[in-house]
This record gives structure tokens, C-alpha cells and sequence, in this order.
């Protein structure tokens, strides 16, 4: 087990930002201090050839400037609030609407784009702590945020993540990652031919900007029922009104059960050809599967000088429901202060 430390890259502020590798013998993962993000997973397939499994740039430049949040943290609300309007306690708030009339994923400088603090831990089961304060009123939200996130990679080959967070103000918080995969490794072809499996069995429908219409659906019959394991592709060209509105996968699938307090096996993706599998464990109540259908700006080419490309990738955000505050019926995203946000995501890796 082991850690290394590497200068990056210069922000253009003239920052200067870390990338980590944590190394266990069979794979490593690569992380920087620049929003948190996952640079490179690196995995065997079932010959022991090693390939990066994320997508992602070459250079800080791109991570600064490109949008796609690529492999980010994201905060302090992951996905969109409609209109950036919430109340709270009775108090009205007004966030950055930074994606058409709608606040995503944080607003215009959320956690994905803040250096983050690193304490390095190495061992048995080496692991980063980084930490940010968002301090009251930072992008329009109430309260001092402190947030600890830990990546661990151990020897079962798990990418750990947890994420801390405490309030001297209550708040809305919804933390999560923004890693894009490819199990057949960051610069090979797309994802359609990945089979997926998800312990889901409702969605959230959404209106044209992608903001949830209030209804839970049952995946029955529709293209979102992955409670057995299928290709992503199989039913993606469906004559389906939710795929159409968001040219693809976009869309919050919920848990059996919800929020049940546990970290347990939600679900799982496999590439046939590579042998490549890994294992979605989480205690959150959700997960956004996005299967990258804004992945085209010609301006900033993924790494290696490859274009992007839609379908490349796909992400599985775990997380509580978009927009959730002001929705009754959604799940609670609410930090009270003195209250402990505490939720773990495991991506575990393995062959067949």
C-alpha cells in the first residue's frame, strides 16, 4: 500500500494543485486536490492488462474551464434546484441559476471548482482526507458548512468515498461524485454494450430543463427497469417520452426501500469483453444515471487528445433526490445544525 504526491498543475490564479495516487498492488487511483476529482482508475481486466476506467483531461487547464464536472465533487447540491429558489425555516434563498433557468450541481463556483485540504494517511488501506469550509452565504446558501470527504482504497480493491458534513445553520446539502466510467477503459468507444444492473424501482420524471415533475414512476415496463441486469443500449432508442426529453439517460432512479441506514450492494456494472466489474455499495436513498448525452465540446478533448463523444461514459451519482426541498414527498435534504451529514459510496472493483 502506498501514496505518492505530484504537482499537477498551476490554477490561473497561480495555485498550485496536488494529485495523489493511492496504489494497493492491483489497481491505483488517482486524485487532486483541485475540486476533489477523480483523475484515473486504474484496473486490470481478466488478462491483468491495466486500463484507466474514468473519464477525464490531461491537463488542470481543461478541469478549470470545460464543463461536465468530470470526476468532481460536487456541492453543497448535487443536481438542480428549480428556478435556484428555495425556502427554509420561512426564509426565502436565491442561488445562481447556472444552467438555463435552473441552479446545478453547487452554482457557479461550487465544490468542483475550490481546492481542497489533503491529509494523507497511508497503510493498509491508504486514504485522503480533504477538507473545505463553505463558509454562510457562499453561493447563496445558509450556514457554515465544514466538509470532510475520505477516499480509501483497500485491499479488496474498493474505491471508498465518505462524506462528512456539519452546520452552525440548517442548510440543504446533497453531496456527490461526478466520476464518469468506461470499463472497457477512458478512450475506448461507448457504454451501451456495459450491462447494468440497479436496485431501483421508481424514477423521477422531469420537464424539459430536467427538473423533476413531482412524480415517482414505477420502472415497470419502461426502459429504467434495471432491477435485472441489462445493457445500458438495449432499450436507450426507445419510443419513451423521458428519454427523449433528456436525449438519453438523465434521471433519478430511487432504492428498494429508500434510505435504510445501511451501506448495501445497489448495483452493478460489467463490460463483457474486458471481464472489468464494479459494484455500486452506498447508503444513500438514490442515484443519477447519466449516460453522458452533453459529452460533445469539441474545445477540450478527453485525455489523450480523443474527442468527446455522447454515450462515452456513464455516471451513477449517489445521492438524494434533485430539487428535493421543494418537494414535500422527496427525500429530506435538509442539515440541521448539530446534526452529523453521513453517507459512504463503495465502487469495488473485480473480473469475470
Amino acid at each position: 500500500m502506498s501514496i505518492t504526491k505530484e504537482l499537477f498543475g498551476i490554477c490561473s490564479d497561480g495555485r498550485e494543485v496536488y494529485a495523489y495516487t493511492l496504489c494497493n498492488g492491483v489497481m491505483s487511483v488517482k486524485i487532486m486536490s483541485y475540486g476533489g476529482t477523480i483523475l484515473q482508475i486504474n484496473v486490470p481486466d481478466r488478462a491483468g492488462v491495466i486500463a484507466d476506467v474514468v473519464g477525464g483531461y490531461d491537463n488542470l487547464a481543461s478541469y478549470e474551464n470545460a464543463d461536465g464536472y468530470q470526476g468532481a465533487l460536487i456541492g453543497r447540491f448535487g443536481n438542480r434546484i428549480a428556478r435556484g429558489e428555495f425556502a427554509l425555516d420561512g426564509v426565502k434563498y436565491t442561488l445562481a441559476c447556472n444552467d438555463g433557468d435552473n441552479h446545478l450541481h453547487g452554482g457557479r463556483q461550487g465544490f468542483d471548482s475550490k481546492i481542497w485540504s489533503v491529509i494523507e494517511n497511508d497503510g493498509d488501506d491508504p486514504s485522503l482526507e480533504l477538507f473545505y469550509v463553505s463558509e454562510d452565504g457562499e453561493e447563496g446558501y445558509p450556514g457554515r458548512l465544514e466538509v470532510t470527504v475520505t477516499y480509501k482504497l483497500t485491499a479488496d480493491n474498493e474505491l471508498s468515498i465518505q462524506y462528512r458534513a456539519v452546520t452552525d445553520k440548517n442548510t440543504v446539502i446533497n453531496l456527490t461524485n461526478h466520476a464518469y466510467f468506461n470499463l472497457a477503459g477512458c478512450t475506448d468507444g461507448n457504454i451501451l454494450d456495459h450491462e447494468l444492473y440497479l436496485d431501483a424501482d421508481t424514477f423521477l420524471t422531469t420537464d424539459s430543463g430536467l427538473i423533476p415533475t413531482g412524480e415517482l414512476c414505477s420502472v415497470d415496463g419502461t426502459p429504467f427497469d434495471f432491477r435485472v441486469a441489462k445493457e445500458i443500449g438495449r432499450d436507450f432508442g426507445a419510443d419513451f417520452e423521458a428519454l427523449r426529453v433528456a436525449g438519453g439517460y438523465d434521471h433519478c432512479l430511487n432504492f428498494v426501500g429508500g434510505e435504510t441506514g445501511k451501506i448495501e450492494r445497489r448495483g452493478e456494472l460489467y463490460d463483457r469483453e474486458s471481464g472489468r466489474v464494479m459494484e455500486l455499495f452506498t447508503n444513500q436513498p438514490c442515484v443519477q444515471m447519466y449516460s453522458a448525452n452533453f459529452l460533445k465540446n469539441e474545445k477540450y478533448p478527453m485525455k489523450g487528445g480523443f474527442a468527446q463523444r455522447t454515450q462515452s461514459f456513464v455516471c451513477l451519482e449517489t445521492q438524494k433526490m434533485p430539487d428535493s426541498i421543494n418537494h414535500d414527498n422527496f427525500t429530506d435534504c435538509v442539515l440541521r445544525a448539530g446534526e452529523v451529514y453521513d453517507y459512504t459510496t463503495v465502487y469495488k472493483f473485480s473480473v469475470r
